[in-house]
C-alpha cells in the first residue's frame, strides 16, 4: 500500500466508520447534465439475412440514471441528502428520470423542463455483456437564458442549506461558463466547496473549485497533449492545468494506475487494489459522488481521495453504470487496513436482491453458471448437505434463496424457526457448496415464494428436491421460458428437519409423563 493511503487507513477503523455514518447527515447538490441509461441485453444466434450485422435477441431491458443523475444516485446509495439541478425534455423519458429520482428520495424542486430538447438517453444493447452499439438520444445546445436564470434562481434559494456542490458537466448544455462562473461565485460567498467532474478543454469556467477530477485522456488534453503516464508526468500536467484554469487541486484518475491528488504544494499519488475490471461505466460519477460526500462529511481532500479511490476500485468490479454502498466502501477500508494481516474463513455473502444481482451479472460476464434453490434450512442436516452438494456440482455459482423468519412462522407455524435468520445464513454461508445466501418473505409481494428472485436472477438452473413434480416447482414456467434448466435432485431418506425436532423434544420428555 502506498505511503498516504497506508497513513490515512491505518487510522482506527472506527475513525474511518464514523466518517461515512457522517455522510448519512451530507447535503449535496449535483448540478448538471440528467441523463438515462439504458440497458438492452440479448443474444447474439444468427446474423441478419439483410445485411451483415448480428441480431440481437432481447431477452431484458435495464434503466437507470446516468451522467448527474448516476452522480445523485451514487451519494443517496451512500446515505447522503441530495437534491439535483439540470434539464429534462418534456418526454417520457423526463418524466422516467424524475420518477426515479424521486424514488430515491432525491430533492427535484431545481429539475426544470426544456421543451425544445430531448431528454438524453444513451441506450446500449449487450450480448453476452459485450457492447454490440450504443445508441444516444441529446441535444448538445444551450438553453435558452431565460432558462438558465430560472435554474439559478432555485440553487440559490437551496444554497444556505448546503455541505458541498457537484458540477457533473457531460457537455450537453447546462455548464456554460456563464453559468459555471455565477454558481462557483455563489457557493464561495458562502464557504460551499464545489467538486467538478470536468468536460472540454477550456477549464477556466471552472475557476475557484475546490478540485476537479479529469481522467488521464481529459488531462492531456486539457494541456494540449501533455504526457501523462508516470507519476512525474501526471504531476507536471496537474501543475500546468491549476495555473491555467484557476482551480486549487486536482484528483487526476488514472484507471488501473489508480489516482493523483495535486495541489500547489503537494502531490499524493495512490494506487488501487488488484482486482478484476468488467465495466467503468460511471466510475467517475462514484468517484466524485464519494469526494463530495466525505467532504460535505467534514473529512479532508487527502481522506476524500483516498475513499473515492477505494470506491473506485468497487464499482469497476460490477457489471453496467453501477452505485457503491457505504457498507461496501467500510469492507474496502478494512480489507486496506489489514492487509495481510488477517485471515478469514471462506463464507458466502449475505446479501438482499439489489446487491446480489450485480455479483450475477459478474459472474455471468465470466461466462459461468448460475444455479439456484431455496428453502427454510432451519437446522441444516446431512441431507441438506448432500442436496446443495449435488446442487452445486450441477452449476458454478449457487445462490440459496432463504426464507426469513416471519415467513416460516406462516408456513410451518409460530414454533418455527427454532434458529433465526443470520444463524442460518451464517451456518449455509459456511458451505463450500454455497456461493450466495439472499433472503426472501418480508415483503408482501414475495408471497413466501422465492419467485421475485427468480425473476431478478433469471437462473441457468433451477434446484429443487425430487420430493416435487417440476409442474408443482413455483418459478419453473418462467425459468423454463428463457431456456433455463429445472432440476430435481435427490433426497436422502430418513432426513428432515421436522423429524429432527420431534426426535429432540422426544429426548427431553421426563420418565412417566406423556408425549
Amino acid at each position: 500500500m502506498d505511503e498516504p493511503q497506508k497513513r490515512i487507513i491505518s487510522q482506527d477503523f472506527r475513525e474511518i466508520e464514523a466518517t461515512v455514518s457522517r455522510m448519512q447527515s451530507a447535503r449535496v447538490l449535483v448540478v448538471g447534465d440528467i441523463m438515462l441509461d439504458r440497458f438492452v441485453n440479448g443474444e447474439v444466434t444468427r446474423i441478419s439475412p439483410e445485411s451483415p450485422v448480428p441480431v440481437l435477441s432481447i431477452r431484458s431491458t435495464d434503466t437507470m440514471l446516468g451522467g448527474a443523475g448516476n452522480v445523485v444516485a451514487n451519494l443517496a446509495s451512500l446515505g447522503a441528502q441530495c437534491a439535483i439541478a439540470g434539464l429534462v425534455g418534456e418526454d417520457l423519458n423526463g418524466r422516467e428520470v424524475l420518477r426515479m429520482l424521486e424514488g430515491s428520495g432525491v430533492d427535484i424542486r431545481a429539475v426544470l423542463h426544456c421543451p425544445d430538447r430531448p431528454t438524453t438517453v444513451k441506450t446500449r444493447y449487450l450480448a453476452a455483456h459485450q457492447q454490440l452499439l450504443r445508441a444516444d438520444e441529446e441535444a448538445n445546445f444551450a438553453p435558452e437564458n431565460s432558462l438558465s436564470d430560472r435554474l439559478f434562481e432555485r440553487i440559490r434559494d437551496m444554497i444556505r442549506d448546503l455541505d458541498a456542490i457537484v458540477l457533473s458537466d457531460y457537455g450537453k448544455g447546462v455548464l456554460i461558463p456563464s453559468f459555471c462562473r455565477k454558481l462557483i461565485d455563489l457557493a464561495g460567498q458562502h464557504d460551499i466547496p464545489v467538486l467538478v467532474d470536468p468536460k472540454g478543454t477550456d477549464y477556466t469556467k471552472y475557476r475557484g473549485a475546490r478540485a476537479i477530477t479529469p481522467n488521464r485522456k481529459e488531462l492531456s488534453e486539457a494541456t494540449g497533449g501533455m504526457p501523462v503516464f508516470t507519476d512525474d508526468e501526471v504531476e507536471a500536467a496537474c501543475r500546468v492545468l491549476m495555473e491555467t484554469s484557476g482551480v486549487r487541486s486536482i484528483v487526476a484518475t488514472r484507471s488501473s494506475q489508480g489516482m493523483s491528488y495535486v495541489t500547489s504544494k503537494s502531490a499524493e499519488h495512490l494506487r488501487t487494489r488488484a482486482l478484476e475490471v468488467f465495466d467503468v461505466s460511471g466510475a467517475g460519477d462514484t468517484v466524485i459522488a464519494t469526494l463530495a460526500a466525505t467532504v460535505a462529511s467534514g473529512g479532508t481532500m487527502t481522506e476524500s481521495v483516498i475513499l473515492a479511490n477505494l470506491a473506485g476500485g468497487v464499482v469497476v468490479s460490477k457489471v453496467g453504470t453501477a452505485r457503491i454502498r457505504p457498507e461496501e466502501l467500510l469492507k474496502a477500508v478494512d480489507e486496506q487496513a489489514f492487509q495481510g494481516q488477517r485471515k478469514f474463513s471462506r463464507l458466502a455473502r449475505y446479501c438482499f436482491p439489489e446487491e446480489a444481482n450485480e455479483h450475477v451479472n459478474r459472474w455471468r460476464a465470466r461466462g459461468l453458471r448460475v444455479g439456484f434453490t431455496n428453502g427454510c434450512f432451519d437446522i441444516l442436516h446431512a441431507g441438506h448437505v448432500a442436496y446443495l452438494d449435488e446442487a452445486r456440482g450441477r452449476c458454478d455459482r449457487l445462490i440459496v434463496g432463504l426464507n426469513t423468519d416471519e415467513s416460516i412462522r406462516r408456513l410451518k407455524g409460530k414454533d418455527r424457526p427454532i434458529n433465526a435468520l443470520d444463524i442460518r445464513a451464517g451456518v449455509l454461508g459456511a458451505l463450500a457448496s454455497v456461493d450466495m445466501v439472499v433472503p426472501f418473505g418480508d415483503d408482501p409481494l414475495d408471497d413466501d415464494t422465492p419467485l421475485r428472485l427468480l425473476e431478478t436472477f433469471r437462473p441457468d438452473l433451477l434446484v429443487k428436491g425430487a420430493d416435487y413434480t417440476e409442474d408443482r416447482v413455483v418459478g419453473a414456467d418462467f425459468v423454463k421460458s428463457y431456456g433455463g434448466e429445472i432440476y430435481l435432485a435427490q433426497i436422502e431418506e430418513g432426513h428432515s428437519t421436522t423429524r429432527l425436532i420431534e426426535r429432540m423434544r422426544s429426548l427431553q420428555t421426563p420418565k412417566g409423563e406423556k408425549k
